[in-house]
């Protein structure tokens, strides 16, 4: 446990002391999503690979680059990319950064992810925004000696994704006459995409959404006592929905076709 808290120290140090001003909210960028980041003014960008003991992306779709800076007046710290169990990563790396944010005061975290539509009222395009979850994907990422500094040994998880900050989307759906969906994501680990009876399965359970991140993000976050904010872009239709095969290349596509509308939506938010 002192290894993993001296590797956060270092890193949340490394960034305090090329940062000079406290940022607000942390924002996590989904495959696809990252271009989301040139919002950001007078950026301070680093990458994963300069960051001490930060993982970096391997995946199609994420940048590997913290960018830090202002939008709408908010002070942001933006990773233009995540990282994956599938990668190869422990639950600690890839929840690291969000310990680090935490470290560096951030209070509020946006999480967003490209996504498969389990909902079949849903269509590729929509903005699902989490209003639950189902971990499962790859375990607890809060398994093993608790970081007391951090949050309690047993986090509650009935409220995990802000009432609040929904609301205040939805509003902002509404005005900008944005189709409103929400639901539960469920996280599986991938890399494979799912069998038509697995998302037979998971609709019986309740979900709306599925992918292959974000779950283990929001329990360290829930755990540090950040307010979290959570959006799917539906990138496609879940396995055995429609007679196609899935690809990561229409998961870019669709993300890059939302990309205004995410934009307008992100950024009214903060």
């Amino acid at each position: 446990m002192e290894n993993i808290l001296q590797k956060i120290n270092e890193t949340a140090q490394f960034i305090k002391d090329r940062v000079p001003y406290q940022m607000d909210t942390g924002i996590i960028l989904g495959s696809g999503l990252g271009d989301f980041a040139e919002l950001v003014e007078s950026p301070i960008v680093i990458k994963y690979k300069d960051l001490p003991n930060f993982p970096v992306s391997t995946v199609a779709g994420h940048a590997g680059r913290m960018v830090m800076g202002k939008i709408r007046d908010t002070m942001v710290m933006v990773m233009q990319g995540r990282f994956h169990f599938y990668e190869g990563y422990t639950l600690e790396e890839v929840t690291f950064p969000i310990r680090v944010m935490s470290l560096l005061g951030i209070k509020k975290l946006l999480l967003t992810n490209a996504a498969g539509g389990i909902n079949t009222s849903f269509v590729p395009g929509d903005l699902m925004v989490i209003k639950d979850h189902i971990n499962l994907g790859c375990g607890n990422p809060l398994i093993g000696k608790n970081l007391d500094s951090f949050g309690p040994r047993f986090p509650d998880m009935s409220k995990v994704y802000s009432k609040r900050l929904i609301d205040k989307l939805k509003a902002i759906y509404d005005k900008n006459d944005i189709r409103f969906v929400s639901g539960v994501y469920a996280c599986l680990t991938g890399p494979s995409f799912e069998t038509p009876a697995e998302i037979r399965m998971l609709r019986i359970m309740g979900a709306d959404a599925v992918g292959m991140s974000t779950v283990p993000e929001a329990i360290v976050a829930r755990h540090c006592n950040m307010e979290i904010c959570g959006i799917s872009c539906i990138t496609n239709m879940a396995a055995g929905i429609l007679d196609k095969p899935l690809t990561h290349q229409e998961v870019i596509d669709t993300s890059n076709m939302v990309k205004d509308k995410f934009e307008t939506c992100l950024s009214e938010l903060l």
